[in-house]
């Protein structure tokens, strides 16, 4: 087995990205800035290729990797993250000891305000727990992805009409297409902090948006979904906004969802 890291960027020198991010294999980097262009170089003998786009939206970054991407695994990740020497052969060596997968994520090490798992042991990902997994934590095989036709939602993420989401949405998709998705211990890389690109505090748009998003993950449920998601969340989200004005946001989300499905 081969593989290719697949960096969805934003305003950044392709040129010292590989080296930032301790790249080993070759990588196809989408880089989202104020031009369009391609090009290409040697990174300790591995071919980096450098996507540059004008759009935006973390979903077309990453649907643009994988149209350009040609290894049988691909590692998702992101402009800060640093990968830890070896990594490849950790991931490889998950596949091998996993045939049945087609998704398996990661630990990496983050901010303790931005942690939503650390996986202790190995684990299948199922319909109850998928949503705490970010992509860049993923790697796939690229077969399987190509076979079950998924993709990248573009109304969800950083840069889309929807501030956040493409993630939880992403592994949706991959369960109900029958993909096999698995959670394993090693930790194969760290998170460089920087200020959230989207995240602009509990405000109006942030609830509306996240019923948005519970349209699409939980249909006729998301209500119910969106009140234990309040209730659990109350003491950090919930400080200066009553719980029944941040309920009524996300059911204006839902129905808004509604309307675009």
């Amino acid at each position: 087995m081969d593989m290719q890291v697949l960096v969805a960027a934003v305003d950044k020198d392709v040129d010292a990205l590989a080296g930032q991010m301790n790249l080993e294999t070759e990588a196809v980097i989408v880089n989202q800035c104020d031009s369009f262009g391609y090009r290409e170089y040697l990174h300790k003998g591995k071919r980096i290729r450098c996507f540059s786009m004008k759009e935006r939206g973390v979903g077309l970054n990453r649907n643009t990797a994988l149209m350009h991407a040609g290894r049988e695994i691909l590692l998702f990740s992101d402009e800060d993250i640093v990968l830890y020497p070896g990594y490849h052969r950790t991931v490889l060596k998950a596949f091998e000891e996993n045939p049945d997968a087609d998704i398996i994520t990661f630990n990496f090490k983050v901010d303790p305000t931005r942690a939503t798992y650390y996986n202790k042991k190995k684990r299948r990902i199922r319909w109850y727990n998928y949503g705490r997994y970010p992509t860049y934590a993923a790697a796939a095989r690229r077969e399987s992805l190509l076979k079950a036709n998924v993709s990248f939602s573009l109304l969800f993420g950083g840069g889309a009409r929807y501030s956040n989401g493409e993630d939880s949405l992403f592994f949706h998709d991959c369960l109900k297409k029958g993909l096999h998705l698995y959670a394993r211990p090693e930790e194969i890389g760290q998170e460089v902090y920087r200020e959230s690109t989207w995240f602009k505090g509990y405000n109006q748009k942030f609830f509306v948006d996240r019923g948005v998003l519970y349209h699409y993950l939980y249909g006729f449920m998301a209500g119910l979904f969106s009140l234990r998601f309040l209730y659990a969340h109350r003491g950090e989200m919930l400080k200066e906004i009553p719980f029944g004005r941040a309920y009524g946001w996300m059911k204006q989300g839902i129905r808004e969802g509604k309307r675009r499905s």
